[in-house]
């Protein structure tokens, strides 16, 4: 099942993306009587941006996205944008972090008493470092909360302050107090060397809850179950420089069954003194509902984000929207602490985007229009630039993209060897 693992990639490789799924292209691009719209906000924790928000917690994103939420958009995901792991210091956009938010396509109007509310607590973390331990009684609290009708939609680690010798440590101060960060300096190749910095984090974790009775009968009871996450890695000293992982041999045993991956777990850092390892381990959380859904496919892509100046100038959201329109809805970001620096000296990260969509019945009454776009050119520069505008004065990121698997490398879908074209379970 799947496909077998290349060699671990280059760490020089500046290919723009992989993509990975269960389907053949064809079929990933096979339209559904489900579309959806997305939208790309990022928010700040140390000011605002023409094209970022500033907040001084992300506890204070309910109250960000609320003018979202009464347009039919909910979050599907949070994560950081830049991984300072392993790093002499933070580096620039260490605060910043990405919502996505989607809604189905035409918008139905739901009485307000139906709009899911967002809710976010502040956990803390037991001990000084986010461990296998901690994540799984992180999921056995969350499955108490489920019992009390709220759906889980993520986590996030929030950095709060400064540089301890490569231990984490528990807040100190409120949710709302600006966090502090250590002075900095245009990054470097220095700064893949050595593992000193790591800031105070605090746990945050979001859920959508409803009225009293109002709740859709599908998020009653709702599930929550771990899976493994494993993956090799090379690195530049303490620092991860390239990763490989069968990302569909791990989640597929889980996608048949309907379930849906909600979030993800590594343990990036290396404890002080112990030996270098070659791979690394983590957990993934689905999400299992009352009802019995049909099994997932799945789409998994690595790619590249890349920062010109204080904007996202490439993401992943030109691929996003190019999905959308076929029903394939994100779930999961994890971010790496892989960075690098383009030819023309920007901070580019590496993000793993999973996306998931009921599998189609082989009788459906779809339409099977596939896009035949060839996967060879990257999109111009100029159409990845976020648009102006959005609901409530936010910068918005997307609208508008032509089909984004372009932006992909020739032959960016996992395949066998010798094979043009092959499904990869």
């Amino acid at each position: 099942m799947g496909c077998g693992l290349r060699k671990l990639e280059d760490p020089e490789d500046s290919s723009p993306g992989k993509i990975y799924s269960t389907l053949k292209r064809p079929q990933v691009e096979t339209k559904t009587e489900t579309v959806y719209e997305y939208v790309l906000l990022d928010f700040s924790l140390e000011g605002s941006r023409p094209t970022v928000q500033y907040v001084s917690s992300l506890s204070e994103l309910p109250q960000a996205l609320q003018p979202y939420y009464t347009q039919g958009y909910v979050l599907t995901a949070l994560h950081p944008i830049i991984l300072s792991v392993g790093r002499t210091r933070s580096l620039p956009f260490s605060l910043l972090y990405r919502a996505i938010l989607a809604r189905p396509r035409p918008r139905y109007t739901y009485p307000t008493h139906l709009v899911p509310m967002l809710k976010v607590e502040e956990w803390p973390l037991p001990g000084d470092s986010l461990t296998g331990d901690t994540v799984r009684a992180l999921i056995d609290r969350v499955n108490s909360s489920a019992r009390g009708g709220v759906r889980f939609v993520g986590s996030v680690l929030q950095q709060v302050s400064g540089v301890t010798n490569g231990r984490v440590h528990s807040p100190k101060r409120s949710c709302r107090s600006p966090p502090r960060t250590p002075p900095r300096t245009p990054p470097g190749d220095r700064e893949l060397e050595e593992n000193t910095y790591s800031p105070d984090l605090r746990l945050l974790v979001f859920f959508h809850a409803w009225a009293p009775g109002c709740a859709p009968l599908d998020s009653l009871a709702c599930q929550y179950h771990q899976g493994a996450l494993s993956m090799r890695v090379s690195r530049k000293g303490q620092v991860v420089s390239a990763l490989e992982a069968d990302w569909l041999e791990l989640t597929a045993a889980y996608y048949r069954k309907g379930w849906s991956l909600v979030d993800s777990f590594v343990y990036w850092d290396t404890p002080r003194g112990e030996p270098v390892p070659r791979s690394l381990e983590g957990l993934f959380v689905y999400e299992e509902r009352s009802t019995s859904p049909p099994a997932n496919d799945t789409i998994v892509v690595e790619q590249w984000t890349v920062i010109e100046g204080s904007n996202v100038k490439t993401d992943y959201g030109p691929l996003l929207h190019t999905l959308a329109e076929f029903g394939w809805l994100l779930t999961c970001v994890l971010p790496t602490p892989i960075i690098r620096h383009d030819s023309d000296g920007n901070l580019a990260t590496k993000q793993v985007v999973f996306l998931q969509r009921p599998a189609l019945s082989m009788h459906s009454d779809v339409s099977s229009r596939s896009v035949s776009r060839s996967i060879s050119s990257p999109i111009p520069a100029e159409e990845l630039s976020p648009t102006a505008g959005g609901i409530g004065g936010f910068p918005v990121f997307g609208g508008g993209y032509p089909s984004a698997l372009s932006h992909l490398e020739e032959g960016g879908f996992e395949q066998e060897e010798g094979k043009a074209e092959v499904t990869c379970m």
